[in-house]
């Protein structure tokens, strides 16, 4: 008989070459086929699988071996207090990003009928959860991606705040300029692997290309973003944008009084800048 030791220490192995952390991603896969919290496989390494617990791990595992990303197995991601939805439309919600909500809600808490957007939402992570622990603020969340916004539209609706979030396809400000709405803070996550460098990399593999994709120098969209904030924001309005480890001095380039922000591993991954009229 399959021990959960046993079991798991087989995953583990396998997954070793995709994963960080292969020892957790085997607990998750196996919490979900059995219905239980972790703490039980610490506590009953010794139990057995059934046949058919078995083949559904294995199912799993083999899966997640090959490279395939466990919040796409599963279906759902924890981003912050709750879990999103997710699928290959939309890029896996990362730990890292809860920094700028972090400033986000810092925000809204001295500001709280803000008018915020979340530029390139994706499943809409940032968006949802601004919504609901800011329950005043006026929150948009834009994307190019019509299925991106789906799928930010189901998870508005799963943690229900779906009266409070308007979604706009679009690209980047665009649809908000054009409707002549104006901010008081804008969130964005937006691509920012510089173009040559993506097709090597391992997340390229499953999660959407639209995402990861910066342009050549990995700042296209954000260069352009910069452009667009004085048009849709209000005087003083801040601006917070996620950026990748080394860009920092290239994005205080274009925006030199912005404030650098690190991560909780210490690197620079975050902007915050005050936005200015036009000229100003």
């Amino acid at each position: 008989m399959l021990t959960l030791r046993d079991a798991l220490n087989d995953a583990s192995r396998r997954f070793a070459p995709v994963s960080e952390s292969p020892g957790l991603d085997a607990h998750v896969l196996m919490c979900e086929v059995l219905g239980v919290e972790r703490s039980y496989l610490l506590a009953h390494p010794e139990a057995t699988l059934t046949g058919d617990q078995a083949a559904r791990f294995e199912a799993l595992v083999a899966r997640h071996a090959g490279g395939e990303p466990v919040a796409y197995i599963l279906g759902r991601r924890g981003f912050y207090d709750r879990d999103f939805l997710v699928t290959p439309d939309v890029l896996i919600p990362r730990p890292e990003t809860e920094l700028l909500l972090e400033r986000a809600l810092a925000f809204t808490r001295r500001q709280p009928t803000a008018a915020v957007a979340d530029v390139g939402t994706g499943s809409g992570a940032l968006a949802v959860t601004l919504a609901a622990q800011a329950p005043q603020t006026q929150v948009y969340a834009v994307d190019v991606s019509e299925k991106a916004l789906d799928v930010a539209r189901q998870n508005a609706a799963l943690h229900g705040v779906a009266d409070r979030v308007v979604f706009l396809r679009g690209d980047l400000l665009a649809p908000l300029i054009e409707r002549q709405i104006r901010l008081d803070l804008v969130m964005a996550n937006l691509p920012y692997i510089a173009s040559d460098e993506v097709p090597h990399l391992a997340v390229s593999r499953h999660e959407p290309t639209l995402a990861l994709d910066g342009g050549a120098d990995g700042l296209a969209l954000i260069r352009r973003l910069l452009a667009q904030l004085p048009q849709a924001c209000r005087p003083g309005a801040r601006a917070l944008l996620e950026i990748g480890a080394g860009q920092s001095a290239a994005v205080q380039a274009l925006a030199p009084d912005a404030e650098v922000y690190q991560d909780y591993a210490g690197l620079e991954r975050m902007v915050e800048l005050v936005v200015f009229e036009v000229g100003g």
